[in-house]
């Protein structure tokens, strides 16, 4: 069962806490856009540990505060303040995509937080602003710069959509969905803020990582390259990798090889 809290942040903003399952608490972040659905969907609750998924500033239920703020390194700064205020570190910590990202930087800043590591379909590596998410940040400064309507056509027909529409149509229906997602000047903010950011951590500290860590990848995914799963996981010393099912090829089979992967490594620590 899903239950909810409040969280307020140093600054004043009050963050949206959606926790389901019992047990010990695993930390379990969204991804760009994304809310405790997507967490949710994929947490397997089987394996008797409780998700708790701090929903970002600006996303899911969460206020955005100020706008500037919104960046990798404040949304690790959150979870590291609720974790000192409600749970006894150290805890197991992941995430999906952004969630990935910000997961890897609290294990490396925050290492007494953090006991084991989930790293899912993740969009960095260490440096900001990678290539592969030129087209989150495209449809950001669209929004930004023309009316809505034209903003989603002229993404669509432009060189990015019409390449992601063959290569990885999961990532453009993510993309288009985000021309309708509310409110707009969040959206198109977060879009281009966070695309062009990063974990802000070295290769050398993430090699110095020791600590138990899954890695998910899968392939058919512009947005997050099956390599750069691989290079995390090669780089993290003893890291499990895991491939799974992609979603264009089979949502329920990617969601079960998801739970999959997730539930062996928790029942295996």
């Amino acid at each position: 069962m899903r239950r909810v809290q409040p969280f307020e942040t140093s600054d004043g903003v009050t963050l949206n806490v959606d926790m389901a399952g019992e047990g010990a608490s695993v930390i379990f972040q969204h991804g760009l856009c994304g809310d405790a659905a997507q967490t949710d969907e994929v947490f397997p609750l089987d394996a008797g540990f409780r998700r708790v998924t701090i929903e970002a500033r600006g996303h899911g239920h969460s206020q955005a505060g100020n706008l500037e703020r919104l960046s990798i390194a404040t949304f690790c700064d959150d979870i590291a303040a609720y974790i000192e205020k409600n749970l006894t570190p150290p805890i197991m910590i992941g995430g999906i995509s952004m969630g990935a990202a910000i997961a890897l930087r609290l294990a490396v800043k925050r290492p007494d937080l953090v006991k084991a590591l989930i790293i899912a379909r993740p969009a960095w590596l260490t440096a900001p602003a990678p290539e592969n998410m030129a087209p989150n940040a495209e449809v950001g400064r669209l929004m930004k710069t023309l009316p809505l309507g034209e903003a989603k056509t002229t993404f669509l027909a432009g060189p990015i959509g019409v390449r992601l529409a063959a290569e990885a149509p999961d990532n453009l229906a993510s993309l288009a969905g985000f021309f309708s997602r509310t409110p707009l000047d969040v959206t198109a903010e977060m879009l281009t803020r966070i695309s062009n950011d990063g974990p802000d951590v070295t290769d050398d500290e993430v090699g110095n990582l020791a600590l138990p860590t899954l890695v998910i990848g899968h392939d058919r995914d512009s947005i997050h390259p099956l390599g750069h799963a691989r290079a995390l996981a090669a780089r993290i010393a003893g890291a499990r990798f895991v491939q799974i099912t992609p979603k264009t090829e089979s949502r329920p089979q990617y969601v079960a090889d998801f739970r999959l992967a997730v539930g062996n490594f928790l029942k295996e620590l």
